[in-house]
């Protein structure tokens, strides 16, 4: 069994999150408004979820780590999220987020999307992940739904998940639009929450659409290296990165500071309903980029396996 540790965030009230990321935004976007709505229904168009929303019991879970993958890769960390479900005590979450494939089911290295209703004592899993692996053919994005070949709930290495009861509910509604600071998205509104709670470690999932512009997104090759990736130069030398258009859904989990383990602190995958997907850096139309998200902020954190000797390359 893999070691699970536990640790309470502190969950300041919608209202009052709204205001501070509003604040915050302003700073690096031209126009931004946050605001407490009901979660619209993600199961129709463009997200077509398992699950109607994000709210009910919050939690993160971050399970593995970066150190499995490099500097020399780890096959054997194999993890099943159905398991995860359990380890965070609930049971049926619906889990989104981003992770890695497990290499033993696709036999090849590959980003995943994770989008899953997991499994409860009355009904089994519905898998809506996608996975983004380079195309053999023209060493281009090749886009897929996971359950079109696949039938489990496995994923290998690491993940950071946002999980719920998947309920209908109160979140916060991000709009910004025109980016005019250095940061992605994600960044800003992780350090906006930093600047602002400071010792005190908040998290936030959800999922927030890319509706207007272009984005840097990298996929791992489908070989692990065969050298140890060693810096964070090593590591981008051998991703692939791509610029891919919008709309792109995007899932993020944000941790404001880690308080003490070993946490991937942002990580966000997205998918398209046009053949791309992967793991997002950056917007690279500042002037024309618009975003629209959706969040939550969690109220548990949960360290699944993590690893005993670690480092700080590629994690960004």
């Amino acid at each position: 069994m893999a070691k699970v540790e536990r640790f309470a965030f502190h969950v300041p009230s919608l209202e009052e999150l709204a205001g501070v990321l509003q604040k915050g935004l302003k700073e690096n976007f031209a126009d931004a408004q946050v605001s407490v709505v009901d979660c619209p229904d993600l199961t129709q168009e463009p997200f077509n979820f398992p699950a109607k929303g994000i709210c009910g019991k919050p939690r993160i879970a971050d399970v593995g780590g970066v150190p499995y993958l490099i500097p020399v890769v780890q096959k054997e960390k194999v993890y099943d999220l159905n398991a995860v479900a359990k380890d965070i005590e609930l049971p049926g979450a619906f889990i989104l987020g981003a992770g890695a494939v497990s290499s033993r089911i696709l036999g090849v290295n590959a980003e995943l999307i994770p989008i899953v209703q997991t499994k409860s004592e009355k009904k089994s899993a519905v898998n809506g992940s996608y996975v983004a692996q380079i195309n053999p053919s023209d060493k281009g994005c090749l886009l897929e739904k996971y359950s079109s070949k696949y039938s489990d709930c496995e994923f290998g290495l690491l993940a950071n998940l946002y999980a719920s009861e998947g309920q209908p509910g109160k979140v916060i509604e991000v709009k910004a639009n025109g980016r005019t600071g250095e940061l992605n998205f994600v960044s800003c509104l992780r350090q906006i929450l930093e600047k602002h709670y400071g010792e005190k470690p908040v998290g936030m999932g959800g999922t927030f659409v890319i509706q207007k512009g272009k984005a840097k997104i990298h996929i791992m090759p489908p070989e692990f290296s065969a050298c140890p990736l060693n810096t964070d130069e090593d590591v981008n030398n051998w991703l692939k990165f791509f610029e891919m258009k919008a709309p792109l859904i995007c899932q993020p989990v944000i941790v404001s500071r880690d308080p003490g383990f070993d946490l991937r602190v942002e990580h966000t995958h997205c998918f398209s309903h046009h053949g791309e997907g992967g793991h997002y850096h950056q917007d690279t139309s500042p002037d024309s980029v618009q975003y629209l998200g959706y969040f939550l902020p969690a109220e548990l954190l949960f360290r699944i396996d993590r690893p005993l000797e670690t480092h700080h390359v590629g994690r960004d």
